[in-house]
C-alpha cells in the first residue's frame, strides 16, 4: 500500500530559547539558559515541539514548562542513580530487541523523540541509535520472532515510532505481522500529546490494518489533553484502535489525587484506558521529580476514592536493575535496610528476589 499521501511534515522542534514562545522565552533564568546551551555539547539535549510549548505557562511552578525546561537539579546525579535503570541490557537480543518477559518483546524502532522530557529514564542512551531502524538491523528481528512462537506482542517504542513517516511504519508493522502473524502490536508514542497534527486521518486509517494493534500514550496532567490532542486519540478509539494511558508520577507536576484524578476521568470519556501509573525510574538527573514511595502510596490510596475502577490505573515500579515491573501496594514493601546512599525499600520482584528502591 502506498501511504505516501499521509505521510507527515518534517518535525519541527524548539532547540533554542529564541524559538519559544515570547512569554516563555521571558522567564528562563540566566541558569536555565546555560543549560540549554550547554545540554547541545552534551547530556539529555533541550527540545520540544511548537505545540507542547504552547500549553506552558511562564511561571516556573507550571506543570507543563517543568517537562521540557532543563534545570540545575539534573546535574546532581543521585546516590541510587542508573545509567540503564530498567536493566534492559540484561535483555538484549540484538541492539534493536530487549526480551524481558515470556510473551512480549520491546523493538527500539529509533531514537529519535518529538522533544525531550527532563526526567527521560532513557536519557543517558537516547538518541544512540537515532535512525529508524534499518532493513539490515532488523533481519535479526524477525528472525527471533520467527524462532519463538511464545512471544505475543510486541512493544514498538524508541525514542517515539511516530517521528518516522508513515511509509516506514507500514513497512516496519508488514514484516513484522508476516514474521508472526498473530502478534499483537503495541505502538508506544507521545507525539498525540506533543505534536498531535502528525497523526492524520489517513495514519489512523492505515494502523487500523494491522489489527491486532494498540496505541500506548504518555499523558501526566490534564493540560496535556488539548482539542487537537482529544481529537486524535478519540479517532484512533472510533477507528478501533485501543489506546492505553501511562503516567509518570511527577514531583510538582501531577503529585496531588484531585489532578490525577481529573486526568484519568477525562481520559476515559475520550475513549481511552488508564492503563499504568508509573513510581520514577532511576535515572541521573531526576531526583527532584521523585515522589518519596510511601507518599506515592498515600496519594493512591486517595485517588481510589475519587474515581472508579474503570478510570484507575495499575500503579507500578519497574524494578531497578532488571527485576521488572510489579503492582505497588504495602504489601509490596518487604523491609528497609540503609545503605551507604541512604535508606531503601526492599521490594519483593516476581521471582521472589528483594529488590531496593530508594525510600527518600
Amino acid at each position: 500500500m502506498d501511504v505516501s499521501a499521509a505521510e507527515p511534515s518534517r518535525l519541527s522542534l524548539i532547540t533554542s530559547p529564541e524559538q519559544l514562545p515570547p512569554a516563555l522565552a521571558g522567564s528562563l533564568s540566566a541558569d536555565e539558559r546555560e543549560l540549554i546551551g550547554k545540554f547541545k555539547t552534551g547530556g539529555l539535549p533541550f527540545a520540544v515541539t511548537p505545540h507542547f510549548a504552547s500549553l506552558a505557562g511562564p511561571e516556573k511552578t507550571d506543570p507543563i514548562r517543568r517537562q521540557f525546561i532543563p534545570d540545575p537539579l539534573e546535574s546532581r546525579r543521585g546516590s541510587f542513580a542508573l545509567d540503564d535503570p530498567l536493566g534492559a541490557n540484561r535483555y538484549r537480543i540484538t541492539p534493536r530487541l530487549i526480551h524481558q518477559y515470556l510473551d512480549r518483546v520491546l523493538l527500539l524502532a529509533c531514537g529519535a523523540c518529538a522533544g525531550f522530557c527532563r526526567y527521560c529514564f532513557r536519557r543517558v542512551n537516547l538518541g544512540a541509535s537515532a535512525a529508524f531502524i534499518s532493513a539490515k538491523e532488523l533481519e535479526p528481528v524477525l528472525a527471533y520472532l520467527e524462532s519463538r512462537r511464545t512471544i505475543r506482542e510486541i512493544l514498538v517504542s524508541g525514542g517515539d515510532p511516530l517521528t518516522a513517516g508513515d511509509n516506514e511504519l507500514w513497512e516496519l508493522f508488514g514484516k513484522l505481522r508476516k514474521a508472526s502473524p498473530g502478534i499483537l502490536i503495541r505502538l508506544c508514542t507521545r507525539i498525540p500529546i506533543t505534536n498531535p497534527l502528525r497523526i492524520t486521518p489517513q495514519t489512523v486509517s492505515f494502523l487500523t490494518l494491522f489489527r491486532p494493534i494498540r496505541i500506548v500514550t504518555h499523558i501526566n496532567h490534564p493540560r496535556e489533553l488539548s482539542p487537537e490532542a482529544r481529537i486524535v486519540l478519540s479517532s484512533a478509539a472510533e477507528a478501533g484502535i485501543p489506546v492505553h494511558v501511562q503516567t509518570v508520577l511527577l514531583r510538582g507536576i501531577n503529585d496531588d489525587e484531585k489532578t490525577l484524578a481529573v486526568l484519568f476521568r477525562e481520559c476515559l470519556s475520550l475513549g481511552l484506558s488508564p492503563y499504568y501509573l508509573f513510581q520514577l525510574d532511576l535515572a541521573p538527573g531526576t531526583d527532584h521529580f521523585r515522589v518519596p514511595l510511601r507518599e506515592g502510596l498515600a496519594l493512591y490510596q486517595k485517588l481510589k476514592l475519587l474515581v472508579s475502577g474503570l478510570a484507575l490505573p495499575a500503579y507500578v515500579v519497574d524494578l531497578p536493575g532488571g527485576g521488572g515491573k510489579i503492582h505497588l501496594h504495602e504489601g509490596a514493601i518487604a523491609g528497609e535496610e540503609d545503605r551507604p546512599g541512604g535508606r531503601v525499600y526492599l521490594l519483593k520482584g516476581p521471582d521472589g528476589k528483594l529488590w531496593e528502591y530508594p525510600a527518600g
